[in-house]
């Protein structure tokens, strides 16, 4: 089946002009940042905001939403299943409970971590999470007290996740739980 003309000459333009761009593209970025870093030295730095100041910038924002997420987590695949009995020694379910739960501890405790950071740009968050550093440090070894069998491993997620939830409340900054996707819990 022939072709016609009008079409093969359409896409021999077009793919011409895509070569032509990529390359004029690709040249012209080698220039564009000698003229960047030339017009950087020339204006002054008080004009952008110090490191410091935009890190203050959303703290209490992004506080909200990592304490937040850790705390659907913490929630949803730990005390959940704590609370139904998963995690004792015969129960059914149990072996994908433990990986669920260890998952979720991984994501909470990296978003924890995050939202202890967070905490440290607004001044009032900063004073209320100093006393729960060393709560958030203790919740790494849940998956092996788990699987040891220690039922008891999952409160203290669930007191921390309490505790943060109060400071975030009386700092001005409530958390409410937000569940995160599977997808998001492997990405941590």
């Amino acid at each position: 089946m022939p072709v016609p003309i009008r079409r093969l000459i359409v896409a021999l333009t077009l793919c011409c002009a895509l070569v032509a761009g990529a390359t004029a593209c690709g040249s012209g970025q080698q220039s564009s940042t000698r003229n960047t870093s030339a017009a950087a030295q020339a204006v002054p730095a008080v004009d952008s905001p110090s490191p410091s100041a935009e890190h203050q910038k959303f703290a209490k924002t992004r506080f909200v939403a990592n304490a937040g997420l850790a705390a659907g987590a913490t929630y949803q695949w730990i005390v959940k299943p704590w609370k139904a009995g998963k995690f004792k020694k015969g129960a059914k379910g149990r072996r994908l409970a433990l990986v669920k739960a260890g998952a979720a501890g991984l994501f909470a405790y990296n978003r924890l971590k995050a939202a202890q950071r967070n905490a440290q740009g607004d001044p009032t968050l900063s004073k209320a999470l100093v006393p729960l550093g060393a709560g958030i440090e203790s919740l790494k070894g849940l998956a092996s007290k788990l699987r040891k069998g220690d039922e008891s491993a999952a409160g203290p997620f669930d007191d921390i996740i309490g505790q943060i939830k109060e400071a975030g409340r009386s700092a001005g900054a409530p958390v409410k739980e937000q569940v995160p996707t599977a997808a998001e819990l492997t990405k941590s």
